[in-house]
């Protein structure tokens, strides 16, 4: 099951350093995550800041 980012990112790019499959891109509003290629390790997740990050 991979995470997923919700409207409550302010896309500050803390969850992106965090990912160690490189599964985080910036997006136009919020940070995207690829579901082909998260691990479900929930990195980013403990590291975000806004609690925006969740298992999909």
């Amino acid at each position: 099951m991979a995470y997923g980012i919700d409207d409550n990112c302010i896309n500050c790019g803390s969850c992106q350093g965090s990912c160690p499959v490189s599964a985080i891109s910036e997006g136009d509003d919020k940070h995207e995550i690829n579901a082909d290629l998260c691990i479900d390790c929930g990195a980013c997740a403990d590291i975000c800041p806004t609690e925006a990050i969740h298992p999909q």
